[in-house]
């Protein structure tokens, strides 16, 4: 996804997805400063919220359907970066 100058550039569901994730990464960001972030305890908290995605027989709509995804792309940025700050170094 390419990213847009101003906020009026988006769509409704770029704008929800983006929100979903900013506000989702801020979330985790202040969890992270005020408890012990537990890498597991997120991968946990990531696959329920993939089962909540997956769960749309009601039909929810596209912007909440964004918003989620926007929310799981932002649980993938936190644990990918704490993989990295605890992967061992080789040498």
């Amino acid at each position: 996804m390419q990213d847009k100058d101003t906020s009026e550039e988006l769509t409704s569901e770029e704008r929800a997805f983006h929100d979903g994730y900013n506000n989702t990464l801020q979330f985790l960001e202040n969890r992270a400063n005020l408890t012990n972030l537990k890498l597991g305890d997120l991968e946990g908290e990531l696959h329920h919220l993939t089962i909540y995605e997956g769960q749309d027989w009601g039909g929810r709509g596209e912007l909440k359907n964004s918003e989620i995804q926007g929310q799981i792309y932002a649980y993938l940025a936190v644990i990918d970066s704490l993989k990295k700050e605890n992967k061992p170094e080789r040498g």
